[in-house]
């Protein structure tokens, strides 16, 4: 499902009226229109009750006040709270404000803190947040920073009008303070702000309505912004003919595993094997190999000597390179360890490899100690999948200053290193060096545990050596992950293992596969 950040809708918004002479007066008519259909829906019949729009400046309020014209024909005892004077509102909002005033709508100007904050709704059955929506950049402050806290603890539901106040549609990140809403109404596309935390967790139910803008208006508009759902990975599926054999699905090598952390290394190649990998070949220190080959029968290993700590380290990286001959991708990093010497090898293996390469964990913190070869040129596609402190270490911020903008860190991490960035969390961030963006619709709580990130990265390994571009595999990956998660979830809540995880992966590969299964 495509996403439309604030600036890019208004442009679409425009482009509407523009090329097509649909009135702006009518959009706003629609809007208004089917927020009450919903609100109807969701709250039932509104005779007799008591209900309040929050209205604020520009298009926003103006929606707002489309809404108590309608809420008022179906029965409501309407009241509007303008948080603007009255000779502010302009354009298509000032018709309608003046539309509700000449039907006798009480409305009352909202202009002072003190009356914001002192503010009694307990009467009131339903709210409507209409105060700023979509395009707000900077902080909630003063009277609206009061009426905001005032609705949030009036007790009854709440409906906001494209975006609850106070959360920046484009990031997630709430502004000061911001609206918990129980109903969100947003028009014509979905905004990123809605899919990413904290602003998905104030946007309550999520629905979006048609408000008569042209497909083809929309489909001009090169949104670059995407949600990770059935529809947009369906077509990412690696083909399995019948005439086939394991050499078609190509080699994956894994560079990977220390003393303490085989398990890692495992992890990773039973997640290449698990999306469908033709052959998966582990690289480790031969002094832990027996591990790895009592432990996986399916991977075939490559023994080098390895530092102290049984990790491949930069002396073995002429054994490696020649196991790179024949093979289509490569992972490094799950449980590599902090070797300096083992630092040192991911650093070349970052310049030097010439197949796809997958660079996880310890892999980032090898990269982190170099922050200077991001910038460089290198050999082949690139993927970084870091947790919010790995990121931070990879950027020089801190691991806050990530989570404030998800969306931007990711972006701004693979323009630089010119590479494919997997923010891994809560609503996972793939960002692509062109700017593109995916977010995540897949996934639960029960994967903040061990090993998870290990699968992640072999998988994305996995599709890579299969043939998919790095988009692809960062997209199909993260989505069959978390599916996978959102089964073993179901079955058991939290608790179940990242072993588990990839277990399930074919099965959601299948059920994916197969037309009209549901997701």
């Amino acid at each position: 499902m495509k996403l439309a950040r604030a600036r890019r809708m208004q442009e679409i918004d425009g482009a509407a009226v523009v090329k097509t002479g649909i009135p702006s007066l009518v959009l706003m008519e629609n809007a208004g229109r089917e927020t009450v259909s919903l609100l109807l829906r969701y709250f039932g019949r509104m005779e007799r009750k008591k209900v309040a729009v929050f209205a604020g400046p520009g298009n926003n309020g103006g929606d707002g006040f489309v809404i108590a014209r309608h809420l008022l024909e179906a029965g409501a005892e309407m009241t509007v709270y303008l948080l603007v004077e009255s000779g502010k509102i302009k354009g298509d909002a000032a018709v309608n404000l003046e539309i509700v005033k000449r039907l006798g709508v009480s409305v009352h100007l909202l202009l002072d803190e003190a009356d914001a904050t002192h503010l009694q709704l307990d009467c009131c059955d339903v709210i409507v947040d209409a105060l700023f929506g979509i395009g707000l950049k900077r902080e909630v402050t003063g009277h609206f920073a009061a009426a905001v806290q005032a609705i949030n603890r009036a007790g009854c539901p709440v409906v906001s009008v494209d975006m609850p106040s106070g959360i920046d549609s484009d990031s997630g990140r709430i502004l000061g303070v911001a609206i918990r809403a129980d109903l969100t109404v947003t028009y014509g596309v979905a905004k990123p702000g809605q899919f990413v935390y904290p602003g998905k967790e104030m946007v309550g139910a999520l629905e979006i309505v048609d408000i008569g803008i042209p497909a083809r208006i929309v489909g001009q508009a090169g949104l670059r912004y995407e949600l990770i759902d059935r529809d947009m990975v369906g077509s990412f599926l690696p083909a399995r003919g019948l005439n086939s054999h394991k050499g078609t699905f190509g080699h994956l090598l894994v560079v990977a595993g220390s003393l303490g952390k085989t398990g890692a290394a495992l992890l990773a190649a039973l997640g290449g094997l698990r999306i469908g990998t033709g052959l998966v070949s582990l690289c480790v220190g031969r002094k832990l190999n027996a591990i790895y080959e009592s432990a996986l029968f399916e991977a075939m290993t490559v023994p080098v000597t390895g530092g102290v700590d049984g990790a491949p380290a930069i002396a073995d990286y002429d054994e490696i390179t020649r196991a790179m001959q024949g093979k289509q991708a490569m992972v490094i990093g799950p449980g590599l360890g902090m070797d300096d010497g083992t630092k040192e090898l991911v650093q070349r293996i970052w310049q030097q490899a010439a197949i796809p390469l997958v660079v996880d964990a310890d892999g980032l913190n090898g990269l982190a100690a170099a922050p200077a070869l991001l910038s460089r040129g290198c050999g082949g596609p690139r993927i970084l999948t870091p947790h919010p402190g790995e990121m931070a270490r990879l950027t020089g911020v801190t691991s806050k200053e990530v989570q404030q903008n998800r969306i931007r860190a990711a972006l701004e991490l693979a323009e630089k290193a010119n590479c494919h960035v997997v923010l891994k969390g809560a609503g996972t961030v793939i960002a692509a060096p062109d700017g593109r963006v995916a977010l995540n619709s897949s996934g639960n709580p029960g994967m903040a545990a061990g090993g998870m990130g290990d699968v992640l990265c072999g998988m994305i390994g996995g599709l890579l050596a299969q043939g998919l571009s790095p988009w692809q595999a960062c997209c199909l990956s993260v989505f069959v992950h978390g599916l996978a998660a959102d089964k073993l979830a179901e079955e058991m809540g939290c608790g179940y293992l990242a072993s588990e995880v990839a277990g399930k992966v074919p099965g959601v590969m299948k059920q994916l596969s197969t037309p009209g299964s549901a997701s």
